[in-house]
């Protein structure tokens, strides 16, 4: 064990400390054209309709004490504009301060509706009000009237404003909370007191805000389920009531087939080829494609069908694939990851998905891309998310683009005894493989309501994210964050989502459940850990840290190994990847996780500069 490499990465807070402002190439361009038409793209790809408007841009905003009273309804006492959906925290918004938990965050915009949202109405059409994500407890209030609540900083909600439009202007107005860490609500790497491997907390609106029309009885969201092995997929629509009829459409390259659906039975048309079947479940579709129109999705060959569903007035668009996820024995009796099957090494980058001018939130779409290209480019086919849920498109692009994603559930609970959970593991991480997760004191999850909410926030994760079909793998725990009862939330994951596997606990803490044994190893010589039942994975290592000056948000460096160049970076990267990573795939390593895609505040092990400009590991 490298002990010096250790003791340097004992975390150390700078909460005085002031970043450094930093920004993306594409921040850049916000900030000089000064525009509000930031994130225009429809937030959601996979449910897609015509009928939409994107609320983004520059809201009035107000911060006040919790023991002040501001009235719903009546104008706010704005202290200025903030450009959602950046949080006030974060360089892009406008506004550069952090919300403490004893304060309010305001929001408030008049929306002026159109002829056409007037005609949607007269119409007998539905107007959703939707907020993709707001950190942490949050009222929306329309015209003063309180018309929806929401608890949890990464879920989507929404409202029906339908009774308010025509009220030209409506005043809509939301309130924030934010507890960050001092309780136990879910909130990530987010820290009041930032530094080393915890983050710059944010508060309030960092996804896209934004309404659509849809019928009286319309798709509220899609389950998808593909299976290669039978070359169909299933499709269940959600819905407030059952549909009288559906009918789906799916393209692939430049053929099509339909499928027409009525209560009670099916008849499916693919390609001029008949197939009659029985169904009692009139919002559930069973799709078989012909032979000759199976393609299965790889990273390699990220293959996509597209569809349009027609169920009674509804009409939305969107896509799926044919894959599967397991794990299996390989030919010689090691349990492997397996991608349609077949045994596949996943070599993975940890990605976390921060940014110095938008902290969690990216400065536009391209900037997904340029990260999800820079890892593919570097030979990388597999992303864990790590601790956070991102924007629908961000899967999106995974998925059309070839990136399996990891996804992990965003942790929560009181204060973390970092000796036990983080430096103890470090040291002994056997001995810690005993601990049961049962003693809560230990875990920091002694409040029954935090754990409660904790589990439905995961479950919820787990229905919002389905039918992405990159999504490979569920990770629940991360390094004993606010770990509890990690068997049996996998039982839980398990019984959501049979179709993919689960880490139950990654790094230490071993429970020895869920489908794979999951290490992380920064300070020894990478090897393996067979286990009969399970796959192993080194879910990180590497950390390899350089400090490239004018390119980080801070002077203090944090890091798992320092090097003082870009060129003995390489050097190093290039030894560890060649002579102690790659042979092990032989000897039953399922896959890795690099540490890391990006810097991120003092945490400077990237492969790439915090501000994207200076790609360091080629």
């Amino acid at each position: 064990m490298k002990v010096k490499d250790a003791v340097s990465s004992i975390q150390k807070k700078h909460p005085e400390g002031t970043l450094i402002p930093l920004y993306t190439p594409w921040g850049e361009e916000i900030l000089k054209n000064n525009t509000e038409d930031v994130w225009q793209e429809y937030p959601r790809p996979q449910l897609r309709r015509k009928n939409y408007r994107i609320l983004n841009g520059k809201w009035n905003y107000a911060i006040t004490t919790s023991d002040v009273t501001l009235l719903p309804g009546k104008p706010i006492p704005s202290d200025g504009q903030i450009l959602v959906p950046f949080s006030p925290e974060c360089l892009l918004s406008g506004v550069n301060r952090q919300l403490q938990p004893d304060e309010h965050l305001w929001y408030e915009r008049n929306i002026a509706f159109s002829e056409e949202d007037l005609t949607h109405k007269e119409k007998g059409m539905r107007c959703i009000l939707r907020f993709e994500a707001v950190d942490q407890r949050t009222v929306v209030y329309a015209n003063g009237r309180e018309i929806a609540s929401h608890t949890g900083g990464y879920l989507p909600f929404e409202a029906d404003i339908t009774e308010f439009v025509g009220d030209n202007p409506l005043l809509l107005q939301v309130r924030v909370r934010d507890e960050s860490d001092t309780s136990w609500y879910t909130r990530g790497k987010q820290t009041l007191n930032r530094g080393g491997m915890f983050y710059t907390a944010q508060s309030g609106i960092w996804q896209s805000v934004w309404y659509e029309w849809v019928p009286e009885n319309y798709i509220r969201g899609l389950k998808i389920t593909p299976d290669p092995d039978t070359a169909s997929v299933s499709i269940t629509l959600d819905s407030p009531q059952e549909f009288s009829s559906v009918s789906c459409t799916v393209y692939k390259a430049d053929d099509s087939f339909t499928t027409d659906l009525l209560p009670g039975k099916s008849t499916m048309a693919l390609i001029g080829v008949a197939i009659r079947r029985e169904s009692t479940a009139p919002n559930e579709l069973q799709l078989t494609l012909p032979e000759d129109a199976v393609r299965l999705w790889t990273p390699e060959t990220p293959f996509l069908y597209s569809f349009t569903i027609i169920a009674d007035k509804d009409i939305i668009h969107g896509y799926f694939a044919l894959r599967s996820f397991t794990v299996e024995a390989d030919d010689k009796g090691t349990m492997r990851f397996c991608l349609n099957h077949k045994p596949y090494f996943l070599n993975g980058l940890l990605d976390q998905g921060y940014w110095p001018d938008g902290l969690m939130t990216a400065p536009c779409d391209e900037a997904f891309l340029f990260d999800i290209r820079l890892a593919k480019n570097a030979g990388f086919n597999m992303l864990r998310k790590h601790i956070k849920i991102e924007p629908m498109r961000w899967y999106y692009h995974c998925d059309r683009l070839g990136m399996i994603v990891w996804q992990d559930m965003v942790n929560g609970g009181t204060n973390y005894h970092m000796p036990f959970v983080c430096y103890l593991p470090t040291v002994l991480p056997r001995l810690l493989t005993h601990v049961k997760d049962s003693h809560y004191k230990l875990f920091s999850r002694t409040s029954e309501e935090g754990r409660l909410a904790w589990e439905k926030e995961c479950l919820d994760t787990v229905s919002h994210l389905y039918s992405v079909p990159s999504l490979a793998v569920w990770v629940p725990f991360n390094e004993g964050w606010g770990q509890f009862d990690a068997i049996r939330i996998t039982g839980l994951i398990k019984e959501k989502d049979s179709s993919r596997p689960v880490d139950h606990a990654s790094g230490w803490f071993d429970q020895k459940g869920g489908d794979f044994k999951s290490i992380h190893n920064y300070f020894r010589k990478l090897k393996v850990k067979s286990d009969a039942h399970r796959a192993f994975v080194i879910s990180e290592y590497g950390g390899y840290a350089c400090h490239i000056k004018g390119h980080s948000a801070a002077e203090e460096i944090y890091g798992y190994r320092k090097y003082d160049s870009a060129e003995q970076l390489n050097a190093a990267f290039r030894q560890l990847m060649e002579k102690q990573l790659l042979p092990l795939a032989e000897k039953g390593l399922s896959g890795a996780v690099y540490t890391q895609l990006s810097d991120v505040e003092e945490e400077v092990n990237g492969l790439v500069t915090y501000d994207r400009k200076v790609i360091k590991i080629g």
